[in-house]
């Protein structure tokens, strides 16, 4: 059958003119070359159905690329790799006890209609997050006291308290805007900036509910991206996208379907790759509050019961790797592992008999059932929350389940509506749940998220007044020896009391085709985040991208 390619075809076209010569009235042959027409880059970014004509960088339906293709933050933190790259920042510097952040900029950023950014473009950006409080997704303005302009190239931040890490958000979270323009708007959320103007790599060249098309900007701070063309085009059905990409039809994608080898891989297995990287550290969570979970023993039972090596091999279909009694995520997150930690706190045993040993020593037994109970006679029975259709991490919970009734605790799976399900873990509403938990460019963001009381993440709300004070240091310090003793502490602290047990790490689907350009990403090489919904790393991406010649 023949292959339909999507987007312009990578022929090399050759012609022959007749050149004429002035003087003797004869003509001779002449061969030329003829321009090679370059293959146009192909993305699904996701399976969306129609797509919106939406750029509006404040708009949570926004368009695949209008953060990272057109519009920047100031500097991109890589998530799988320790890079930091400057966009429109040049850099930074923390002072006055680590309260204020001064950026320069870099001095050569042009706006894509050609005007110049300026301090006051930054400045703006924070200032309208501050006048339209629901555009302040990350609550910058809960930690910033002011944003001012220095001279003519550098930006002062002013935090109320010293948070090293959230300068973090402030640098690459906060996408810069041209004041001249957006002061304009009324309402910058309702606006959905059909014509946007950035300081990114590319430009809007066409738009369709089916297909909209990006060019390269040839006013781009960083060079006109030798990748010239990309078209992203619209699949809602997770087979019609697979057969498209297995045939060859597709560039770059974040699909998740089983059997990639024999899928994907073995169609093309010149060209066709995949990289499926850490994205973070998918739990189970207990509820504290319930007074069996809060229990050491019996989490350290469920632990040891849970055969993570089937979780990876069979609920997750070989792509998800079983995470360590720490939490870290693996191997970006290696350089942090403290090297004086025990074997035990390294890496999971599986080990039912031990598991059964740790209820009998904590004075629970059994019933005629064979389910353990407390010494009042409360049996060990709990359900497991999952979003129903989640389907890899539903049969996680089934095959955890199972696991638990081996040695005497009763488990049942909870399908549940995914916003029945984020309901029930945000307020504490559940016993046992699957869920992911956060990531950042140190394992401070993880420890954050998993350890700091009253915060969204805590599903499972863990307080401690010691890991309270390890974050705490961390936050203040802008030193690093003393940032990684504080790492050392949090991650002590979840290997040895399991406030959320540590199942697989997350994977962040990536599949790509070589056939045409050259440079993605890889496991040797984690220069950004590899999905094409990663925002800014896209673009970070595109602009490490050749054309094959």
């Amino acid at each position: 059958m023949k292959r339909v390619k999507m987007g312009a075809l990578a022929a090399l076209l050759s012609g022959t003119s007749l050149l004429a010569l002035a003087g003797c009235g004869t003509t001779t042959p002449t061969t030329t070359a003829a321009p090679v027409k370059q293959h146009t880059l192909v993305v699904i970014p996701g399976l969306n159905g129609a797509f919106a004509d939406n750029f509006n960088p404040y708009s949570s339906s926004a368009l695949s690329g209008t953060l990272g293709l057109i519009y920047q933050p100031l500097f991109y933190f890589n998530l799988v790799g320790p890079q930091v790259y400057p966009l429109i920042g040049k850099s930074y510097q923390w002072s006055n006890g680590n309260k204020t952040l001064t950026v320069t900029l870099r001095p050569d950023v042009k706006w894509s209609n050609g005007t110049p950014v300026t301090v006051n473009d930054v400045v703006y950006s924070f200032d309208i997050l501050k006048k339209f409080p629901s555009l302040d997704t990350s609550g910058i303005w809960t930690h910033l006291n002011s944003v001012t302009a220095q001279g003519t190239n550098q930006v002062v931040f002013q935090f109320n308290s010293a948070d090293v890490p959230f300068g973090q958000f402030v640098l690459d979270d906060v996408y810069i805007v041209p004041e001249k323009i957006w002061s304009t708007y009324a309402n910058p959320a309702t606006v959905t900036n059909p014509n946007p103007v950035g300081t990114g790599p590319y430009l809007v060249d066409s738009f369709t509910a089916q297909a909209y098309t990006y060019k390269a900007n040839p006013l781009y701070w960083g060079g006109e991206p030798k990748v010239k063309k990309l078209q992203y085009l619209d699949y809602s059905g997770n087979e019609s996208a697979t057969l498209a990409l297995a045939s060859g039809k597709i560039d770059w994608t974040d699909l998740f379907f089983p059997h990639i080898n024999r899928v994907y891989v073995s169609k093309d297995p010149q060209y066709n790759h995949y990289w499926f990287s850490v994205g973070g550290t998918n739990m189970l969570y207990p509820n504290l509050k319930n007074p069996i979970l809060s229990n050491l023993a019996v989490r350290e039972a469920i632990s040891d019961a849970i055969n993570r090596t089937q979780l990876w091999k069979v609920g997750e279909y070989g792509y998800e790797k079983p995470a360590t009694p720490t939490a870290l995520i693996l191997p970006p997150e290696k350089s942090w592992q403290d090297p004086n930690l025990p074997a035990k706190d390294t890496q999971f045993t599986y080990s039912p008999s031990k598991a059964i040993k740790l209820l009998e020593s904590a004075g629970f037994k059994r019933n005629a059932q064979g389910i353990f109970t407390t010494p009042s006679g409360t049996p060990l029975s709990f359900t497991i929350d999952v979003p129903t259709g989640w389907t890899d991490w539903d049969t996680d919970c089934s095959l955890m389940a199972q696991d638990l009734k081996q040695i005497g605790i009763n488990a049942t799976v909870q399908e549940l509506s995914f916003g029945a399900y984020y309901s029930n873990i945000t307020t504490g509403n559940y016993q046992l749940a699957m869920s992911w938990s956060g990531a950042g460019s140190t394992p401070y963001y993880l420890y954050q998220s998993l350890l700091e009381p009253k915060n969204p993440g805590n599903f499972e709300q863990w307080s401690n007044p010691v890991t309270t004070a390890a974050l705490n240091q961390y936050r203040t310090s802008s030193n690093l020896a003393v940032q990684r003793q504080a790492i050392y502490t949090l991650e002590k602290a979840v290997a040895q009391n399991l406030p959320a047990i540590p199942l697989i790490y997350g994977a962040t689907w990536f599949e790509y085709s070589t056939k045409y350009f050259t440079g993605w990403p890889t496991a040797q090489n984690p220069y950004a985040q590899p999905a094409p919904y990663n925002y800014p790393a896209e673009g970070i991406v595109l602009t490490h991208l050749t054309p094959r010649s």
